[in-house]
């Protein structure tokens, strides 16, 4: 229990203010007494709202993070639906006050959010632009005694906010558990072979459906380990062409002949162009050898390992050209030796004379120093 009360003191708690939104951490350590479901009221941007402990994490040192103000009472919690209860009407008081505008024309207006205490309501809209609310929120100011906030908010909050069912059949995934909207690109489509049309890749907000990012990635590592299109690969069918990848069953379709198609598994493949380049490359000659056994294809006697040992193995021809050499090398070194020991030759007697000269000279100089120092 002790260590349970130590990790939850360095945790912060995690706090959702929607059904299906994202969390925010919060410092409870002013309210040790906190569990999850407990809601609470904390100090936003926004003003105070009121969320619910989704649960208990360790905190960010990049981030700053607020405290919890208190514990919600029974009070708060009424307050909260009655208020909840308001924002039909609200919102339909803020489609006709935009009706008039003919800047708002274009402008859909989505849904009306009350804080828990009905001290500021806040209006969502969408549009393909940036509007100018300013006029509009003037207006409803002075028909609501709350603060009036508007945002706008893209097609995927929208759907997000409207609920609904997908093209699966199912209510969609943004209203059921995405808390937060993942980019998603037509490369995922293209990887996993979907279909480019614009009816079975995009959702009901009108981009791509959020389903896209699930599998994405395993279609990719399962594509890695998986033979290309067109490449000749042996199966227990015989030699065939893949003509299709099947990476949810790590298996391709394969080619066979005389319009014969098989599904071969990854493990039953035998990748026929390596095997061929690792029999040309042990067949080819290498530029590197080392002094040991050589098995790189060489013709005996060109072999490093044949140069370094005493040549048993070589033919007639290799033996005497090698004898040969052995015999050359040691009378050139005793030619050497002879030029550097033979007292007769000139060139050494002109150089000792010279270093004689210039020892007695650099004397004289030092001398000569001397003298001229001491006077």
């Amino acid at each position: 229990m002790a260590t349970q009360a130590v990790e939850k003191s360095e945790s912060v708690a995690g706090v959702r203010f929607q059904k299906i939104g994202k969390l925010y951490h919060f410092d409870f350590s002013s309210h040790p007494e906190l569990k999850q479901g407990d809601y609470v009221i904390v100090d936003t941007r926004r003003g105070r709202q009121m969320g619910q402990v989704m649960g208990f994490t360790e905190p960010d040192a990049h981030r700053d993070i607020r405290r919890i103000l208190r514990p919600a009472t029974p009070r708060d919690l009424v307050l909260k639906q009655h208020w909840e209860a308001q924002q039909a009407e609200a919102l339909e008081t803020c489609q006709e006050a935009a009706s008039s505008l003919r800047r708002m024309s274009e402008v859909k207006f989505v849904a009306a959010q009350y804080n828990y205490d009905g001290s500021a309501i806040t209006f969502l809209f969408s549009a393909e632009q940036k509007i100018d609310t300013a006029v509009l929120q003037k207006r409803l100011q002075r028909k609501f005694e709350a603060r009036v906030e508007m945002r706008q908010i893209g097609p995927r909050d929208v759907a997000k906010l409207l609920g609904g069912f997908g093209a699966c059949g199912i209510t969609r995934c943004c209203s059921t558990f995405l808390t937060d909207f993942s980019p998603i690109s037509i490369k995922m489509a293209k990887a996993q072979g979907v279909s480019l049309n614009p009816s079975e890749i995009t959702g009901m907000c009108g981009r791509l459906r959020c389903c896209l990012v699930y599998e994405y990635e395993q279609y990719v590592e399962a594509r890695r380990h998986l033979p290309r299109r067109n490449k000749r690969v042996g199966t227990p069918h015989g030699e065939g062409r893949v003509i299709d990848q099947l990476p949810l069953k790590d298996a391709v379709m394969v080619d066979i002949g005389d319009g014969l198609r098989k599904i071969v598994e990854r493990e039953e493949i035998i990748p026929l162009e390596e095997f061929r380049k690792l029999a040309e490359k042990a067949q080819a000659p290498c530029d590197k050898h080392g002094d040991g056994s050589c098995d790189c294809g060489l013709p005996v006697g060109q072999r490093q390992a044949d140069r370094v040992n005493t040549g048993r193995d070589l033919p007639k021809e290799s033996q005497e050209t090698t004898s040969a050499k052995e015999e050359e090398q040691p009378s050139r070194r005793r030619s050497n030796r002879s030029r550097r020991k033979s007292p007769d030759d000139p060139s050494r007697s002109s150089r000792r004379r010279s270093r004689r000269r210039g020892g007695r000279r650099s004397k004289r100089n030092a001398d000569k120093g001397g003298g001229e120092s001491k006077t």
